[in-house]
């Protein structure tokens, strides 16, 4: 007879995403996933697998319900250097304000800590998350070069790759408890010397 959950799958696991997200991996015990989810080890190991499998299992669920969501949206725009304004306006008040405040990005987060570990299943989806952010952003630098908004030598390869930095090194300093305010300074500072007009360079 096949087994019968008693549980929602999808819901734990949003659950134990959120947890890892705000804890981070290493720091967050089985212990705790119990506690938040209201499951036994058991019953979480059976449907997930150990601790490594559910820490990738909730990375993948960020990933494709957060990360590759506001990424699409990006590549889609065609206004091209106010929509990469508007992602990076975006980013700053999801990471300064609101309940999550402070907690960064998860898979920043795993980017910057042991919790990457020799996981290759976790690797993946961190290189997954770059390579969608670094083209989202080219594609957005690509239509603002055809619209004439660039600089002159500006290429949008190269400049996807450090504003996806960019895009890092904000949600790390956010979680440090860096202000809205200082961030979107350094922000304006990172674009202005690639704008057309800007007086930047």
């Amino acid at each position: 007879m096949p087994d019968i959950k008693h549980f929602d799958p999808e819901q734990a696991l949003e659950r134990v995403e959120e947890l890892f997200w705000q804890q981070g991996g290493p720091a967050t015990s089985i212990q705790a996933v119990t506690a938040a989810t209201g499951l036994n080890r058991s019953s979480l190991y059976g449907t997930f697998g150990g601790k490594d499998a559910l820490y990738a299992a909730a990375l993948r669920r960020y990933l494709h319900h957060r990360s590759l969501p506001a990424f699409e949206q990006l590549s889609r725009d065609e206004r091209g250097l106010p929509a990469i304004r508007e992602f990076f306006a975006g980013l700053v008040a999801v990471r300064c304000t609101g309940e999550r405040a402070g907690w960064g990005c998860m898979i920043v987060n795993a980017q910057t800590g042991a919790a990457t570990g020799p996981d290759p299943e976790v690797h993946k989806l961190l290189d997954a998350h770059h390579r969608a952010l670094r083209n989202a952003m080219r594609a957005a630098l690509t239509r603002a070069a055809a619209l004439g908004q660039l600089t002159e030598g500006t290429d949008p390869a190269a400049y996807a790759e450090v504003l996806a930095l960019l895009a890092y090194g904000v949600n790390v300093r956010s979680r440090a408890g860096a202000s809205a305010r200082s961030l979107r300074k350094t922000v304006d500072a990172a674009l202005a010397p690639l704008t057309r007009g800007s007086g930047a360079g």
